[in-house]
């Protein structure tokens, strides 16, 4: 049975080895499976899966984190394996319980893996995911998925994937998305109980994440993931629609209703992403939700992009996100998720601006929480 709670991006991404389905997931699949774990939220691996799991990630390379001893060193070890992306928020808000469960089973024998399987192209560089692991404080192994190997001998369906690999090598469960931490921390503790470690005097606690990764608030998230490139954009408002590949002069729509968005200024709308092609260009969304990101990039350390945001067409004050002022102005200095808004009172629906004042911005995707 399926279960659906919201699904924060429905993207279909061609992959190196042939079309894949890739998909970025709230809390998206709570499939039963009481015959295998007990636990509602665990599912039997996908049929695609392979049957030696640990002898496909002792074929995965590069490393950016090895694992202590190699690969090789997995079997005999309780391991959860994670597929991500560094850009996606559904995967940054599973960070703080990979983070809890790696530091406090890490002594009876438990290993964390990230497969770090990037939706965008920028995710592909090594330097830019070693950056992200500094950022976020990933310290667990983690290797670098750019043509979806792993993802495919693993038979993966979205970010994020989690995988519970028991002592024997066997895949003892599966969860796609977010939320259910409890029920795979309870996995966890039984895998290692079986192996042999004794877990009664570690505390099973909530792993509670703060700034970008708090849990998002779902009973208030009515805006979905929406993409600027024109291979998954939609609800764009602007007259004459998105003008593909080539440099145009775009103006706001008269208005905007919920998740509806447009572009002012002068932008080259690719697959992936819209770049600003001339100086003052704006984008505007219409959402509901606590908090908006936004992916950007385009920009470096030595160059950053300067940029403000308005809400309701004023500076967001209490209510401005980690990346910004209360003033309303932030910097683009990496490729990554950008949060621009966290409402501090209750949640309404608001029209978001994003203003830049100078060209090569990448906009890629809104995202909510």
């Amino acid at each position: 049975m399926l279960k659906l709670r919201p699904i924060i991006l429905a993207a279909v991404a061609a992959l190196a080895a042939g079309a894949t389905t890739a998909a970025c997931f709230g809390d998206a699949f709570g499939l039963a499976a009481p015959e295998l774990t007990a636990l509602p939220s665990i599912a039997p691996a996908p049929a695609g899966t392979s049957s030696k799991p640990l002898a496909a990630l002792s074929s995965a390379s590069p490393w950016l984190v090895e694992v202590p001893g190699g690969a090789d060193a997995l079997r005999g070890k309780v391991v959860v394996v994670n597929f991500w992306t560094y850009s996606c928020i559904n995967s940054l808000r599973a960070l703080p319980a990979l983070r809890a469960w790696e530091e406090r089973y890490r002594s009876k024998g438990l290993v964390v893996v990230g497969v770090h399987a990037p939706e965008f192209n920028f995710e592909k560089d090594p330097a830019r995911v070693r950056t992200a692991l500094s950022d976020l404080d990933v310290k667990y192994p983690i290797v670098q998925d750019n043509r979806y190997a792993t993802w495919q001998r693993f038979g993966n369906e979205g970010w994020p994937g989690f995988y519970f690999i028991d002592a024997k090598g066997d895949v003892r469960g599966y969860r796609l998305g977010e939320g259910h931490y409890d029920e795979a921390e309870q996995l966890i503790r039984k895998l290692l109980t079986e192996a042999g470690q004794d877990v009664t005097g570690i505390k099973a606690l909530p792993a509670v994440g703060a700034g970008i990764e708090a849990e998002a608030d779902w009973k208030d998230l009515r805006s979905p993931e929406s993409y600027l490139g024109y291979a998954k954009a939609d609800n764009f408002q602007s007259d004459g629609g998105l003008v593909r590949d080539i440099s145009s002069q775009y103006r706001p729509a008269a208005s905007l209703s919920l998740n509806q968005w447009d572009l002012s200024g002068s932008w080259k709308v690719g697959s992936e992403y819209a770049a600003l092609a001339g100086p003052d260009g704006k984008i505007r969304y219409r959402f509901h939700g606590r908090d908006l990101h936004l992916v950007l990039g385009g920009a470096s350390q030595a160059s950053p992009i300067r940029f403000r945001v308005l809400v309701d067409g004023a500076p967001p004050g209490s209510n401005h996100g980690t990346d910004i002022d209360a003033a309303g102005w932030g910097e683009i200095k990496e490729d990554r998720l950008y949060q621009l808004v966290r409402q501090a009172g209750g949640v309404v629906d608001r029209t978001v601006t994003i203003e830049f004042s100078r060209p090569g911005v990448h906009a890629y995707v809104f995202t909510f929480g």
